[in-house]
């Protein structure tokens, strides 16, 4: 079960560039163990539940609002808007926070993130509790926003295709990217719907009819397709396979590591959380049986819940 939370007793604004402002919250205890949570996406935005992953009373927890997302301005601004430009605020954070090591808890784009900025930093982690490993190699986009996903979620997947005329269909990333920097509010609206859409209708094994009311929402879905696309299209702004590249996770083996990953997650599927462990067999990988890819489902929410009760004193 997760635990009750209560409101952040510190919010403020840290200004990142000319251009970025990121909105972060802290909540828990004042002198407890920080812990900083990296959201998914790139573009969702944190949560106020997602405080519930963390014992109030032990962990001090950091949320950032990564840039364009959430209550990060200017939202949806895809300047200066790179993977390595987010492991600079994160590290940005923790000098403006004054905290020596933080533990680090990402899931989906945030285990990403997590394993990028633990790779830039890994003398800043303490722990890294990851969930539904993604690491934007081609073969996992391409699972996902252009055949594989599909032949599962048929009827979600027609209502994905829609907006892209057939003659363009053999990139829907780039085809999207397109639409989702139209000058035309209503064709970028409509892209943002379906783009998001999409991924709430797959991403819990029984489909949450909140997630698709989400996903309906304009300045949410706007963020979270544009930015997500946009971070698609550029591959990751990293070679492929660089987070698993073994030079990469040499320098983070020391850190204790714990993955919670879905058996049935279409969004991040098992393979890429197998592969993690493959090259990095000293991370302990939790694969759910009866789990999709949401940090709701309950036995992926428990899991993770167990591993911040398990790293707070480290």
């Amino acid at each position: 079960m997760v635990y009750s939370f209560s409101s952040p007793f510190e919010t403020g604004k840290l200004k990142v560039s000319d251009i970025h402002d990121l909105h972060y919250e802290v909540s828990g205890k004042p002198d407890g163990a920080p812990v900083v949570f990296l959201h998914g996406g790139p573009g969702g935005g944190c949560d106020a539940r997602d405080r519930g992953f963390f014992n109030p009373d032990k962990y001090k927890v950091i949320f950032l609002d990564q840039r364009g997302a959430g209550k990060s301005t200017p939202t949806a601004c895809l300047e200066d808007n790179t993977t390595w430009d987010l492991v600079k605020d994160v590290e940005r954070l923790r000098e403006h926070l004054k905290i020596d090591k933080w533990h680090v808890f990402g899931g989906s784009w945030g285990s990403t993130l997590a394993l990028a900025y633990a790779q830039a930093h890994p003398d800043r982690v303490k722990t890294l509790v990851l969930r539904g490993i993604f690491t934007l190699r081609k073969s996992e986009l391409r699972w996902f926003y252009q055949e594989g996903a599909s032949h599962i979620f048929p009827e979600a997947w027609d209502e994905y295709l829609a907006p892209i005329p057939e003659r363009e269909r053999g990139d829907l990333v780039l085809a999207y990217h397109a639409q989702l920097n139209s000058v035309d509010d209503e064709t970028r609206l409509r892209a943002a719907r379906a783009w998001s859409k999409w991924e709430m209708s797959t991403s819990k094994l029984y489909t949450d009819p909140s997630d698709i009311a989400r996903a309906e929402k304009d300045d949410w879905a706007n963020a979270f397709a544009r930015i997500e696309n946009h971070y698609f299209v550029n591959d990751g702004f990293m070679r492929d396979g660089q987070l698993l590249e073994p030079q990469e996770i040499d320098k983070i083996r020391h850190i204790p590591t714990i993955v919670v990953q879905g058996r049935y997650d279409v969004v991040c599927p098992a393979t890429t959380a197998y592969d993690l462990k493959k090259v990095w067999p000293e991370i302990t990988l939790h694969i759910v049986p009866d789990a999709g890819h949401s940090s709701r489902e309950p036995g992926i929410q428990n899991l993770l819940v167990e591993a911040t009760d398990l790293f707070v004193n480290l």
